[in-house]
């Protein structure tokens, strides 16, 4: 196993581990924000410290990137080229495009998302804003910040891949 997906299953371990004794709800009404005591609402803060879930179900989405959800295996050079352009904020909304869409297929919601992982490739100075910024205006409607890991990788799927993004939901 390489260290790309070593680094993935122990984070998808950390957090089914966290949460596997919890039960989850659809639409975030189960959901509860936590903030610690001293939290400054003055201070912008993408995400979530922690979502406790409170009851419901694990929906575990896999990972998503900008090639269609249903895709040819092993991946065609023609689906590459037209769905993974070298611009990591059109993949990053390709890919949340594709979960949004699992997502409602599952009869869940952005509100209900409670982690999401963003895996990125060939990082570049201020990189993480601009992911972060895609995938956060997939929640801002649903004023939900879920809770997040951001983080840079040696390489994923295919060459011209710049991201991938796993979520998990709480759902009844």
């Amino acid at each position: 196993m390489n260290k790309q997906g070593t680094v993935v299953r122990a984070a998808a371990a950390l957090v089914f581990a966290l949460t596997a004794s919890s039960a989850f709800a659809q639409s975030g009404n189960n959901l509860e924000i936590i903030h610690h005591p001293n939290y400054d609402k003055t201070l912008f803060m993408p995400f979530s410290p922690a979502i406790k879930v409170k009851s419901g179900k694990l929906l575990w989405l896999a990972g998503g990137t900008s090639l269609p959800v249903y895709h040819d295996h092993p991946h065609k050079r023609e689906q590459i080229s037209q769905f993974m352009p070298n611009d990591l904020e059109a993949q990053t909304r390709r890919a949340m495009d594709g979960i949004m869409e699992t997502l409602k297929a599952a009869g869940a919601s952005p509100k209900d998302v409670v982690h999401v992982f963003i895996f990125r490739t060939r990082p570049r100075m201020g990189d993480i804003g601009r992911s972060s910024a895609v995938v956060n205006s997939y929640f801002a409607p649903f004023n939900h910040k879920p809770t997040t890991t951001n983080m840079a990788v040696l390489e994923l799927g295919e060459p011209e891949q710049l991201v991938e993004i796993q979520v998990v939901a709480a759902v009844d």
